[in-house]
């Protein structure tokens, strides 16, 4: 995920606790509203199309370690690089290509993880500890933000990530106590 994201790590753990622990899992949102189509690079001599989702690098997504060894010869040792450079794609989607394309294992469509292009101030205020990952758009476009009632003023806190920590980590010692 970007740096620019609150992981919710109790939400991440119900979400994955639903998948067993030995299937091959790739889980987050989707960038697009369809697969994206490319030119096959690597497995063809790119004259054959291939179609795949991929998950937004920027709101997050988990892929199980059973799923990552078997990416590692495409994506370890330095061949990572290669294998973007081949289907001329930025990392999250050949991320996709990888996990989708070439080893054919589905990703897993999950709306709890949001990047800064939504408009996250329409995400209900009783289902933000639910979420997995929110981002923050910055202070220029509060349509990226989270609508959350907060101690701290938006000056102390225009991402609202301390207000969210404050409701899920109420005993934080930097967090007012309510009274």
């Amino acid at each position: 995920m970007d740096d620019d994201n609150y992981l919710n790590l109790s939400a991440l753990l119900n979400l994955l606790s639903a998948f067993p622990h030995n299937a091959d899992i790739y889980v987050g949102r989707p960038s697009l509203d369809h697969p994206v189509e490319t030119l096959d690079r690597v497995k063809g001599d790119g004259s054959a199309s291939l179609k795949f989702w991929f998950a937004t690098g920027g709101a997050g997504f988990c892929i199980s370690r059973g799923l990552a060894l078997k990416m590692s010869p495409w994506a370890s040792m330095g061949n990572f690089i290669s294998t973007a450079e081949k289907v001329r794609l930025p990392d999250d989607c050949t991320i996709g290509y990888i996990i989708e394309g070439l080893l054919e294992v589905r990703m897993q469509h999950s709306n709890l993880f949001h990047s800064h292009l939504e408009n996250l101030h329409r995400l209900p205020q009783s289902t933000l500890l639910q979420q997995v990952t929110l981002s923050y758009g910055g202070p220029e476009n509060r349509r990226n933000v989270v609508r959350i009632p907060g101690v701290f003023s938006l000056e102390q806190d225009p991402s609202r990530f301390r207000s969210l920590h404050c409701l899920l980590y109420p005993e934080v010692s930097w967090c007012p106590s309510k009274k």
